[in-house]
């Protein structure tokens, strides 16, 4: 990877949610980022991995710990992770926490999975690229057009948005 270029590691969440049409259930597949960068037209040099595809209610501690072995791991200092927005303030806490030197790390997800076709989700990927290359070392959460720091932010079940812990 070249220095400029963005490593995502995806993590599952309601990004890459499926419906089955017969039980109306959702469940997992494949991860729909490569679908979702060709159609944002994106042109940032990046590798896409999946960890995980879990939905973050699910996501233990050890999950969480492998997201920050994988982040201290990557050879690039601009890290995206997509994420469940149940826990995803929780997993920036750990990230954060942990002190990745050097690294900007910025998780972003989505309140409608992509594949109904009117997500979210493709808005706050391209804002969390966008964030990942011009925000200085660090931990952040991107949604809905913001950004915030690991340690002031919480998703706020009422409204369904991403908003800071103190104002």
């Amino acid at each position: 990877m070249t220095s400029n270029a963005v490593r995502i590691f995806v993590t599952g969440g309601t990004f890459d949610k499926e419906y089955n049409e017969r039980d109306g259930s959702l469940f997992f597949k494949d991860t729909h980022l490569p679908e979702m960068l060709r159609l944002g037209r994106c042109r940032v040099p990046l590798e896409v991995r999946s960890l995980m595809m879990l939905d973050s209610l699910e996501m233990s501690d050890d999950d969480r710990q492998l997201i920050l072995q994988q982040c201290r791991k990557a050879d690039t200092d601009r890290i995206v992770i997509t994420h469940g927005t149940d826990t995803m303030a929780e997993t920036a806490r750990c990230l954060g926490e942990a002190g990745l030197v050097g690294k900007t790390v910025v998780l972003t997800g989505a309140m409608i999975p992509f594949a109904f076709g009117s997500s979210d989700g493709l808005f706050n990927l391209g804002a969390a690229l966008a964030f990942a290359q011009s925000l200085p070392p660090g931990v952040y959460v991107a949604m809905n057009g913001r950004c915030f720091d690991w340690n002031n932010v919480r998703k706020n079940k009422d409204t369904c948005e991403f908003t800071t812990l103190i104002a």
